[in-house]
């Protein structure tokens, strides 16, 4: 777990201009992305299709969830601060695999979607202050007699492709020499159908995500989540790695409503309320974990 709580610059500068994001200075010289964004008058945000309750499509293919609520209060304020209030937002759908290399290359400006910040990934983008904590756990049908990560020996286990959690079993799987199948899927959709279909036992992830997943299936009672939490992570917001300005912009605005209560009504709505398309709800607690970042918010990731 955490081993202390490290208060972002941006943090600190919220608590000294209060709830305000004022414009930037009259003649500031703007770099990096947040010149190439005023330049074309548009910010592109990385999305997920089905990262349920994070960011996905809902039956009218609008992209919602609680990570696409931050990810739009923050476009706000950069719209406030950079003094362009007509700012153009596209987006782009994206996936575990591809949204490393699309904040690198500059396709996307910012990925809200349910993403690990962790010291490997640092090495390559940079993130924002946390806006959620997870523990990696398993799905599996209540009658399949898999209760910990014991019982998975000798069955077939399902990742989402590009994920931490898959790095993490796989290596799991070798370090303790394991009769274990590991099969990798394109989304956690396609993940959770592994399990529903009977292609594989259980379904190893996030708990948050699988709980979205069993939430919105067909039958919820007949799936459980289960096994010892095997990983805690922080979600957070990717940013291109090396831009202290944007990095410090998004941080103020997630620091700001972290602190003003927004982002837990934001939670309730996401995480303990029906939520659509179909009106289900996950009755996912907000933990002591995130509460702490809440009232401190950081960007310290939760291996180092």
């Amino acid at each position: 777990m955490k081993k202390s709580i490290r208060p972002t610059l941006a943090f600190t500068l919220a608590l000294m201009l209060g709830a305000s994001l004022a414009p930037l200075a009259q003649g500031q010289e703007l770099t990096g992305t947040l010149k190439h964004i005023k330049d074309t008058n548009t910010i592109v945000l990385g999305h997920r299709e089905s990262s349920v309750p994070y960011s996905y499509f809902d039956n009218s293919q609008h992209v919602v969830g609680y990570s696409q609520d931050i990810a739009l209060i923050i476009v706000e304020d950069i719209k406030k601060a950079l003094g362009t209030p007509n700012l153009q937002v596209k987006l782009i759908p994206i996936n575990a695999q591809n949204r490393i290399p699309l904040i690198q290359n500059g396709t996307i400006n910012m990925e809200c979607g349910g993403t690990t910040n962790n010291l490997e990934r640092r090495k390559q983008a940079d993130f924002s202050d946390t806006i959620s904590i997870t523990e990696t756990r398993l799905l599996t049908k209540r009658d399949s007699n898999i209760h910990s990560f014991d019982d998975i020996v000798g069955k077939t286990v399902v990742v989402t492709a590009g994920t931490t959690s898959e790095r993490y079993l796989k290596k799991y799987i070798n370090d303790k020499k394991l009769n274990i199948v590991l099969i990798s899927s394109r989304d956690h959709a396609e993940s959770f159908l592994m399990v529903d279909t009977g292609r594989a036992a259980a379904f190893f992830m996030d708990a948050d995500v699988l709980a979205g997943e069993r939430a919105k299936s067909a039958h919820p009672d007949d799936y459980v989540i289960t096994g010892e939490p095997q990983t805690h992570e922080a979600i957070a917001c990717m940013l291109p790695k090396d831009d202290p300005a944007f990095k410090a912009l998004v941080d103020k605005s997630i620091a700001r409503i972290e602190t003003d209560g927004e982002t837990k009504a934001l939670y309730t709505k996401w995480f303990m309320s029906p939520i659509p398309p179909k009106g289900i709800n996950l009755n996912y607690p907000l933990s002591d974990s995130l509460k702490a970042v809440f009232n401190h918010p950081n960007d310290t990731s939760l291996d180092e």
